[in-house]
C-alpha cells in the first residue's frame, strides 16, 4: 500500500511536488521523518502511479537511505 501526506485541515490537500502527489510505502517511516500539522493517509486509488512521486526521489529526502535504519538518526 502507498501512503500519502495530507494537510491536517478539514479539507486537507495531499502534499505534492511539481504536481505529483508524494507517496511512500511505509507509514511508520513517514511518521518518523515528518512532523507538523499533517496526516498520513492511504493514497487514493484514483491517483494513477504516473501522477505520484516516491518520497525517496523528492530532493529534500534524497540523502536518506530507504528502508530507514533508526539507529542512523541518533
Amino acid at each position: 500500500m502507498k501512503w500519502a501526506i495530507q494537510e491536517d485541515t478539514p479539507h486537507g490537500q495531499l502534499l505534492s511536488w511539481n504536481g505529483r502527489t508524494i507517496v511512500h510505502d511505509s507509514r511508520p517511516e513517514l511518521e518518523f521523518l515528518l512532523a507538523g500539522p499533517i496526516r498520513i493517509v492511504p493514497c487514493p486509488p484514483s491517483i494513477p502511479p504516473e501522477q505520484t512521486i516516491e518520497l525517496r526521489f523528492h530532493p529534500q529526502f534524497a540523502h536518506h537511505t530507504f528502508p530507514l535504519r533508526r539507529e542512523d538518526y541518533r
